[in-house]
């Protein structure tokens, strides 16, 4: 039997935060809808294409570049700031959860170089 790999673990949170990111988006068209001109102005827009490239980007989380994709997302995020405040501060809240996500895959990667996993330990 071979250990478990946890950077398989950890693409599937990255997805799952991807997604739950989405849903938040999405909502923010209700904002958009009460304080704009409705969804079908450029805000509503861009608010929607928000939403499909964060769902889009779960397919690629597993491809060398696609963490790059995923963080270069965050950054659209929080320059969000400067079309709609409320997708700023959306933003800001999913920034820090992918700060510490990748710190704590980076303290894994670190761990497996050593050998110090659990999971690589000799019963």
């Amino acid at each position: 039997m071979s250990a478990p790999d946890p950077m398989k673990g950890f693409r599937g949170v990255m997805s799952a935060m991807l997604v739950l990111e989405a849903i938040v988006v999405l909502l923010a068209l209700l904002v958009v809808a009460k304080l704009g001109d409705g969804v079908g102005t450029w805000q509503g827009w861009l608010v929607g294409l928000m939403a499909l490239l964060l769902v889009l980007a779960c397919g690629v989380v597993g491809k060398p570049w696609g963490i790059g994709a995923a963080v270069g997302l965050q950054v659209v995020m929080l320059a969000g700031f400067f079309v709609f405040p409320a997708l700023g501060i959306v933003g800001v809240l999913f920034g820090l959860g992918w700060a510490w996500m990748l710190w704590a895959r980076n303290d894994v990667l670190k761990r497996m170089a050593e050998g110090t996993l659990r999971s690589q330990q000799q019963g």
